[in-house]
């Protein structure tokens, strides 16, 4: 059984806002940041070039050390990567 926390381990720019992420588990899986940024400081990612600027920070995807959804969240809202 693993007992390792979910993190992703992988980001890929898809297109729009649209990201291809890998989790811990192996899984690949396309979360569609449209969806979250209307509200906040999430609102800053509907600027494009502001979102293709992401890093991992060994536990999620982050933007400028001020924007990231917890792993969970990222998994439990995402569909399967064709």
């Amino acid at each position: 059984m693993n007992t390792d926390f979910l993190h992703v381990t992988n980001a890929e720019y898809v297109s729009d806002y649209l990201l291809k992420l890998t989790f811990s588990t192996g899984e690949v899986r396309v979360f569609d940041f449209s969806a979250v940024f209307d509200k906040g400081i999430l609102t800053k990612l509907q600027d494009v070039e502001y979102f293709k600027n992401y890093t991992l920070d060994g536990w999620t995807v982050d933007w400028n050390n001020e924007i990231g959804l917890a792993p969970e969240y990222l998994y439990e809202h995402s569909k399967p990567a064709a």
